[in-house]
């Protein structure tokens, strides 16, 4: 069985990341969104909130599970099996930063490769940060992420 994790904070779960999925998740026979905790930063919603969001979200791709880790991402692909790591693309900027994480990664945990999935150009300007604070500001945000997250979004303003 060919497994691929696919690691990030998710905070929210955004379309752009739903199309890394959409495009990744036909060349495994798993695809794992791993919810990664991040004690850098300080989330929107906890870590039971993300993965139940994202499970919500993906209900139309079968072969997507999702789950959550801490530490390292090569020890937790490795006690998965995991054959690749995906990593999505917005800009050039994200190339720099993903293409030296990869090298660390290949050179701590070799059975692992990272495969860099550029989004479609309409999710470029997209990322979490930038999704929480169009919101913070009263801006619309429903184009950019799933309907649950939307709606829990909506939630959270009340």
């Amino acid at each position: 069985m060919r497994i691929a994790v696919f690691p990030g904070s998710f905070d929210p779960l955004t379309n752009g990341h739903l199309d890394i999925i959409r495009q990744a998740s036909p060349l495994f026979d798993s695809l794992v969104v791993a919810v990664a905790h991040n004690s850098g930063k300080t989330p929107l919603f906890s870590m039971e909130e993300r993965t139940s969001l994202i499970r919500e979200s993906v209900r139309a791709f079968p072969n997507v599970t999702v789950d959550s880790f801490a530490g390292l991402l090569v020890d937790y692909a490795k006690d998965l099996g995991a054959v690749a790591a995906i990593r999505g693309l917005r800009d050039a900027g994200d190339v720099d930063f993903e293409l030296r994480m990869a090298q660390m990664n290949r050179s701590l945990y070799d059975q692992c490769v990272t495969l860099l999935v550029p989004t479609n150009a309409k999710f470029a300007m997209v990322s979490s940060s930038l999704v929480k604070e169009v919101f913070s500001y009263g801006g619309d945000v429903s184009k950019f992420v799933p309907p649950p997250v939307f709606e829990s979004l909506l939630k959270r303003k009340r």
